[in-house]
């Protein structure tokens, strides 16, 4: 595994993170297809073992269940000082509602801290932005939360370059915690976020932490293949409902280039992303430990420039997906 700094932070963290939407009770939450704790503890096990050091999660993960198994796991198999735990704040978990209000953001990362059983985070990021809530409350009380120890640092998701930029402006202004990170849709066959968003990032040292690394697995199978998870994925359908030609020449040229380098079509797609100035760690999930570590090996693959611009050469523009 290799590591990287974590933007303008001092922590150090593996070229891949570990997303945890994976991992929570099928019922609990609106995922039927996520994975009980006794068939999640081993891939994260597994994860620690291959190097990963990061691992992402969210208060409304199947309701919260989420949390709880990733901070039973990390407890039993890692330090906490060894590992860095990221969560997120906006959407609706347990009798919280959806939201950043101060009241909200202060109650979200206590919630997250009981359930992970830690005392502290080290990354908590906004999930979406809050058009209901002036966003000078909600930097605040982030502030509120890092100055109180509860999380080393802040971050954001998906959001305009000019919502980011504002708020970034904002936190320079008073003195507030500054977001550290920015986690976004990337991938691909959904690289909108290069017009506006990376440059942003690239020009503050942000940290950029994709989400969807593998357009929820479309990226690692025949275009137009099918799984019982993509036909349930509600979340997905969404995202990539407006696929055209392009999106299916695009998968084309990534199983030309897999094959070329001996390669699967997920650990091109993956290192296609790290070539990227400013990615850090593009964040994966797995089911299964098989499929975990062929995904860890996607960081020692490095691609020639020409390969490069063979996968990006069929991209079209896309609607912009992933801000509600």
């Amino acid at each position: 595994m290799q590591y990287n700094t974590l933007g303008k932070t001092d922590l150090k963290v593996s070229r891949l993170c570990l997303g945890c939407m994976t991992f929570g009770e099928p019922d609990r939450g609106n995922h039927a297809w996520t994975l009980p704790e006794e068939s999640s503890r081993p891939i994260i096990k597994h994860a620690l073992e291959g190097g990963i050091n990061f691992f992402d999660t969210a208060n409304s993960y199947s309701d919260g269940s989420s949390e709880e198994i990733v901070g039973r796991a990390l407890k039993d198999f890692a330090r906490r000082e060894e590992v860095v735990v990221a969560t997120k704040v906006y959407y609706p978990s347990g009798d919280l509602t959806e939201g950043l209000s101060r009241a909200q953001v202060l109650r979200s990362i206590d919630d997250s801290l009981r359930r992970l059983g830690m005392e502290y985070v080290d990354l908590l990021q906004i999930h979406r932005w809050d058009y209901n809530t002036p966003i000078e409350e909600t930097l605040e009380a982030l502030d509120e939360v890092v100055k109180s120890g509860k999380a080393r640092f802040i971050g954001a998701s998906s959001m305009h370059s000019e919502q980011f930029a504002q708020a970034l402006a904002l936190q320079k202004q008073h003195g507030w915690a500054s977001f550290a990170t920015m986690q976004n849709h990337y991938n691909l066959i959904y690289r909108e976020e290069e017009r506006e968003m990376l440059p942003l990032c690239y020009q503050e040292g942000i940290a950029v932490i994709p989400w969807s690394p593998l357009a929820r697995g479309r990226l690692t199978r025949p275009w137009g293949e099918t799984t019982a998870r993509l036909v349930s994925d509600e979340v997905g359908k969404n995202l990539y409902n407006d696929a055209d030609a392009s999106d299916a020449q695009i998968a084309e040229r990534l199983a030309g280039v897999a094959e070329e380098t001996g390669a699967t079509r997920a650990q091109v797609a993956l290192a296609w992303l790290l070539s990227k100035p400013g990615v850090v760690a593009p964040i994966i999930g797995a089911s299964r430990e098989e499929q975990l570590e062929e995904l860890l090996q996607a960081v020692d693959l490095t691609l020639t420039e020409e390969q490069i611009a063979e996968l990006e050469t069929p991209y079209k523009q896309h609607a912009v997906v992933g801000f509600k």
